[in-house]
Parts: C-alpha cells; sequence; structure tokens
C-alpha cells in the first residue's frame, strides 16, 4: 500500500468533508488505499456512532460507502490518466448517487473494512461497487456514482 491515502491528496479548499476531509477535526477523516485491483479503508465506530446498544449506526455506514466511493474514483481517474496523485489539476469527484444495502447489523466493537471495486470509468463519471465488513461479514453493500466535481464548487464562498 501507499504510504499517503487517496484524501490525503485533496487540495485543501476541498478537504473539509465530515465523512474524509483531512481539515475537518470532527469528521471520520476516512482513508482509502489501494489493494491490488481493489481500494480499501478502515474505521473503528465510536461509541457514539451507535444505532441501538451494540450496532453501528446506518447513517455511518452509509457515509462510508459514499467517502470511500468518490476518493475510489479520484485514484481511479488519476491512474486512468496515467498521472500521479495529487498533481494538476486536481481531479476530485463528488456524489451523483449513493445506494447502500444493509444486509446484515453491524456490530460495534471492532474495525470495520470497506472496500470498493471500480464498475465503470468515464471521464466525467466513475461508478464504484462498495461492501463494508465487521467481523470478516458483509454488512452492507453499496454502490456510488462519483462525477467530476464541478469547478465552481472549490471557489464556492466559505
Amino acid at each position: 500500500m501507499q504510504e499517503k491515502a487517496f484524501q490525503d491528496f485533496y487540495p485543501d479548499d476541498v478537504s473539509h468533508c465530515y465523512g474524509c476531509g483531512r481539515l475537518n477535526e470532527h469528521g471520520h477523516q476516512l482513508k482509502s488505499f489501494w489493494d491490488g485491483d481493489e481500494t480499501v479503508a478502515h474505521f473503528t465506530p465510536e461509541p457514539h456512532h451507535t444505532a441501538i446498544p451494540g450496532y453501528v449506526y446506518g447513517g455511518l455506514i452509509a457515509s462510508l460507502v459514499d467517502c470511500h466511493g468518490t476518493g475510489t474514483a479520484s485514484a481511479a481517474a488519476y491512474n486512468a490518466e496515467g498521472r500521479a496523485m495529487g498533481s494538476e489539476p486536481p481531479l476530485r469527484f463528488v456524489t451523483g448517487s449513493l445506494h447502500v444495502d444493509f444486509l446484515r447489523p453491524t456490530p460495534m466493537g471492532g474495525p470495520l473494512e470497506v472496500r470498493g471495486q471500480i464498475e465503470s470509468l468515464g471521464e466525467r463519471k466513475i461508478v464504484v461497487a462498495i461492501s463494508v465488513s465487521a467481523q470478516g461479514q458483509v454488512c452492507a453493500r453499496g454502490r456510488v456514482v462519483a462525477v467530476r466535481m464541478p469547478h465552481t464548487m472549490a471557489a464556492a464562498p466559505g
């Protein structure tokens, strides 16, 4: 695996996302990496991520699917262009569509593994299939349609 996560290459002006922004001190700060042809991230839920005692809140799972999907799309776009992550101009993706199927309750008490696979790769749209596992069992599957971020979003007023 590479040393820096995909999200560590995002420019500062687009690094505030609650799920994956390295500059959001209150967020998840999800970190995604290549693992062969797949991508992987690990996240350990805290007690405040509880849905009902003993189980992870589904909104957290959806946010992990979302941010791992857009991070995977960004990394895949750089690969497709034969460019190093972080090279200019930046390739940043946002969520066009998010779908999550919850297959079983996700237990608290350990790390979650989030894996992504590219389903389709276009210049402006990338589709990523995601799985979320706990204790070796897939608890959720998702699909993210990631679209290239409009340039106007990076210049949005603060």
